[in-house]
């Protein structure tokens, strides 16, 4: 039989061909007996299609690249996201072997023909899963990029939820927030490996230098469960530090959930702004170990913070701590000097900086937490002043 008559032949049988292979599909492959109809039917479609385009492929070899394209063009682009590359080639195998089956008496140029027909098909569909996967991940970092985007500038909408689910995010409980330098080259996926050893789930954004971690606390992982149970978010910094450039690394306090992330990017993006002006600031370093720096430079949250977390539990808790403190550190934090302004012991002044430390959690005898108590006493006697001074103004206006 000549190819002329090959090709008549095999047209003549094509439509047999389509019916026998999809009797196969359902005897022999599970999952697409278990499809909805109208998939089962994209499917069917798709193995038509194939065994279409290689009776025309045999009349004419060169058009292969054209027509390999075709036969997964005639399948709607949702079937990509239900019907995986391995069941894929489950299908090109199972219409190879029943072509392969009804021609083999044809002679060993026509299942030779079949065989690498079928070798440039797998090829075809192993390209097109692979573009599938790159749009799909281009589509994921743009939109991983916006959540980011939407965290940062505090701008959330009601749609924030559902971009984050959509991003897959496994994360769950508390929030923390790590800006830093972008490194020349970036690797995204060992830091995800990183977090996900480390029992966190993370959000990267990259702008230009300035590269932002959201960590969020997931699953731990089974066998790293007694390793790294629960670890604490500056220990987790610590850890994934690697993954940034050079320069500072900073901390936002962490939050209850990622809807509020927005406030330890506030804090995070404020530290890392005055970072520089802490000499011997470790890396990472805490956002509220920056708070000095950022009361300087303007930052409302960090007053507030001082004011809130410091000055006025010192306050409602006893004024005497108040005046010890302000002595004790306009004296140069010399317990003698304090003392003898205060006219009393050494003891009581011990006791009272003993005191101090245990309602706000800071202690006055180091130098750089007495800068932040320091600052805290500054804006919370200003704020003072100022709340003084608005009741009576009030009244004469409402007068």
């Amino acid at each position: 039989m000549d190819k002329t008559e090959t090709l008549a032949w095999l047209r003549r049988i094509s439509g047999d061909l389509a019916s026998a292979t999809i009797k196969r599909l359902e005897e022999s492959l599970p999952w697409y007996a278990d499809m909805p109809p109208a998939r089962r039917s994209a499917v069917g479609l798709v193995a038509q299609a194939g065994i279409s385009s290689f009776i025309q492929w045999y009349d004419d070899p060169k058009s292969m690249p054209a027509i390999a394209a075709d036969i997964f063009a005639a399948a709607p682009r949702e079937l990509l996201r239900s019907v995986s590359l391995q069941q894929t080639l489950q299908l090109v195998r199972v219409t190879v072997e029943v072509t392969e089956e009804r021609v083999a008496a044809k002679g060993d140029h026509l299942r030779d023909a079949i065989l690498l027909y079928s070798r440039e098909v797998a090829f075809a569909a192993a390209d097109v899963y692979a573009r599938a996967a790159e749009t799909r991940g281009l589509w994921d970092a743009r939109l991983e990029a916006l959540v980011v985007d939407s965290i940062l500038t505090g701008e959330a909408d009601e749609e924030l939820p559902s971009r984050i689910a959509a991003l897959g995010w496994h994360g769950h409980g508390e929030v923390a927030v790590l800006v830093g330098t972008t490194p020349p080259l970036l690797d995204v996926d060992q830091l995800r490996r990183t977090a996900r050893k480390l029992g966190v789930d993370v959000l990267i954004g990259v702008q230009g230098s300035r590269l932002v971690l959201v960590i969020g606390r997931a699953e731990l992982p089974s066998r790293s469960e007694e390793l790294f149970a629960e670890l604490p978010f500056p220990e987790i910094a610590r850890r994934l530090e690697p993954g940034f450039g050079n320069g500072h690394l900073v901390l936002g306090p962490p939050v209850p959930a990622l809807v509020d992330a927005s406030q330890s990017a506030r804090a995070a993006l404020a530290g890392f702004a005055v970072a520089r002006a802490w000499r011997h600031a470790p890396r990472p370093v805490e956002a509220d170990d920056l708070l000095p720096e950022r009361a300087l430079a303007g930052d409302p949250l960090a007053k507030h913070t001082l004011v809130e977390r410091i000055y006025r539990p010192l306050q409602t808790h006893s004024t005497d701590l108040v005046a010890t403190l302000w002595s004790y550190l306009d004296n140069g934090r010399s317990l003698e000097a304090t003392a003898r302004e205060l006219f009393v012991h050494p003891n009581t002044v011990r006791y009272r900086l003993k005191r101090v430390s245990e309602v706000i959690g800071w202690d006055a005898t180091g130098p750089r937490e007495a800068l932040i108590l320091q600052t805290a006493l500054i804006l919370g006697s200003i704020g003072t002043d100022t709340t003084r001074r608005r009741p009576p103004s009030s009244r004469r206006a409402h007068g």
